[in-house]
């Protein structure tokens, strides 16, 4: 009769034991994020969005919009140029490399927008394609008509220190549409912040954000395009998201954006999910302010871009470093430096519930 209780308390410890494990591994998205400390922080310059990838050599390498400090506003649109950082780890220190793409506008002095072609090359997103990289990234064509103006280019190199490649005659691969009927045409903000996807079943996906803050999309059968767009937004937000970054994720197409206005947490994120990577309905929480992973004194954070009156610090421009097909880091901009320093920092956080 001894044995019958042992072999219950046994599986009792067992069931517990599994019910717990079920809990600990069952973190939301947003929750699996925890604070790591500065990614790139540069004297002299605003950073802002760094996309990551793992290169050949093993190294974590970023690719970084940045702009001089003292170009406050409309320093981006002006002079943003995407610089090389590489580090040992993907929790950095991340060390310049290089200056992978620069627009026409040399040095801080501009002159005549008539005599320029293209300016600010911006936001950044690197991916690796068959045997080469992949850079795309956003320019204008003139501070005048920004931001309407905005479309988005590529360019490609065999390595990531360069020399980078621009396809076809100019790099631009979209452009907001000339049909009439579709959602781009004419758009107040052009066709921007790309976010790219190699499909499993075969081609690419290109997302980008265009009229009213929503997220479109634009196809191809190879890397250079042509991409033709879907004449519809394929978010169904109602309240401005910004820089979304795709991924498989969970069987599911996803996007991971910012939340600007509340339609969760006004300052987090969103992670938007579809199972054709062509309607994203559904979304839950895709990270929270910066507040809530690292204690942030908010009368001693330097405000570079944004409210200085906001309560809290908010992350910008998500992008996702995938390791074996997870999410294992994420890098983010802010316009709060929470250090208090004169520049802005991009910040990097790691996926504790994935990490091996």
């Amino acid at each position: 009769m001894r044995f019958f209780p042992k072999l219950f308390l046994f599986f009792f410890c067992l069931s517990y034991s599994i019910i717990t494990f079920s809990q600990e591994t069952s973190v939301s998205f947003t929750d699996q994020w925890e604070f790591v400390g500065v990614a790139v922080e540069e004297p002299g310059y605003t950073i802002w969005g760094s996309s990551p990838i793992i290169g050949e050599d093993g190294k974590t390498h970023l690719f970084v919009a940045r702009w001089p400090g003292d170009k406050v506003d409309p320093g981006w649109r002006t002079h943003s140029e995407i610089a090389h950082y590489v580090s040992d780890s993907p929790e950095g220190p991340f060390t310049f490399s290089e200056i992978a793409v620069k627009g026409d506008i040399e040095g801080l002095g501009l002159k005549s927008m008539a005599d320029q072609k293209a300016y600010a090359p911006h936001n950044p997103a690197i991916h690796k394609v068959g045997d080469q990289y992949a850079l795309f990234y956003i320019m204008n064509d003139g501070i005048e008509k920004h931001p309407s103006n905005q479309y988005i280019c590529l360019s490609v190199s065999k390595s990531l220190y360069g020399p980078w490649v621009k396809v076809g005659e100019d790099g631009v691969i979209l452009k907001p549409s000339e049909n009439e009927n579709y959602w781009t045409h004419s758009a107040t903000n052009g066709v921007n912040n790309p976010a790219f996807l190699q499909h499993p079943d075969g081609g690419f996906f290109l997302y980008f954000k265009s009229e009213k803050a929503k997220m479109g999309l634009a196809m191809a059968e190879k890397l250079e395009g042509p991409y033709v767009q879907l004449p519809f937004p394929v978010s169904a937000n109602d309240r401005n998201i910004e820089d979304g970054y795709a991924f498989i994720y969970d069987g599911n197409f996803a996007l991971l954006t910012t939340d600007n206005h509340g339609i969760l947490e006004e300052g987090g994120g969103l992670l938007w999910k579809s199972k054709d990577g062509i309607h994203f309905d559904s979304y839950e929480k895709g990270f929270h302010r910066i507040n809530d992973y690292t204690s942030v004194d908010m009368s001693k954070v330097a405000v570079h871009y944004g409210s200085k009156t906001r309560p809290y610090a908010k992350f910008e421009r998500p992008q996702v470093l995938l390791i074996d097909g997870k999410p294992k880091y994420l890098y983010v901009a802010s316009g709060t430096n929470i250090y208090g320093g004169p520049f802005t920092v991009s910040y990097v956080l790691k996926n504790k519930s994935t990490l091996d």
